[in-house]
């Protein structure tokens, strides 16, 4: 699929792909309502409507970001709904218009000496403070507020931010929650930088270039 991705806008990579596969294998039933989170440019929510669902929102807090999936889903002809927002404002479109099907997130996961999230710049797509879970658990503790009953969220992230946090955290909100896809890839750049300080916070092994990327979904009784 081409894609316009302006600088400052996340590159579809690993994680996305991954992420879409899930998707994939999740079979989504007919005429589902979906919402990605962190967007990007948009591919996972097209991806979803060329997957057969009926409905997708796309929300990003990168104005840039937002531009880059309205282009995007233009482009392709796609009726993607696209706004600037973050998970507060997913749970008010939730809560005016409607909890979700299915619920996708590739949000920002790694691992930062910088305790504040960044408010401009590349890494607003990737810092989430200093053990990488800043947005994940607002996520998993949002999750049942934006999911139908019998809804699923499929969340990618690194597992240097703590797989079994994720997966207990959701139980702890009521929910089902697996590991559904694995994959081990290189260090990127981001990663590689700050090799040094996550051996010293423990993060990874002495040596350790490679990083475990999982899919994690939850699931709403």
């Amino acid at each position: 699929m081409f894609l316009l991705r302006p600088p400052g806008v996340y590159a579809p990579q690993d994680d996305t792909w991954l992420l879409r596969q899930a998707l994939r294998d999740a079979a989504l039933a007919p005429r589902a309502r979906v919402l990605d989170l962190c967007t990007g440019t948009g591919v996972l929510a097209m991806s979803a409507l060329r997957m057969g669902a009926a409905e997708a929102v796309a929300l990003d807090a990168s104005p840039r970001a937002v531009l880059a999936a309205r282009c995007n889903a233009r482009l392709h002809r796609l009726p993607l709904r696209v706004r600037r927002g973050d998970l507060a404002d997913a749970v008010t479109e939730a809560a005016r218009g409607g909890r979700f099907d299915v619920v996708l997130a590739n949000p920002p996961y790694v691992p930062s000496p910088n305790a504040e999230l960044p408010r401009r710049g590349p890494a607003l797509c990737w810092d989430a403070g200093p053990d990488g879970r800043t947005v994940l658990d607002r996520l998993c503790g949002s999750a049942p507020e934006l999911l139908v009953p019998g809804g699923a969220l499929l969340l990618v992230h690194s597992g240097l931010c703590g797989t079994e946090t994720t997966l207990a955290m959701l139980r702890e909100r009521g929910m089902k929650s697996s590991v559904v896809a694995r994959a081990v890839i290189p260090f990127g750049p981001v990663l590689r930088r700050r090799a040094a300080w996550l051996e010293e916070r423990g993060l990874i092994a002495p040596g350790q270039r490679t990083e475990e990327l999982v899919v994690v979904r939850g699931d709403l009784p």
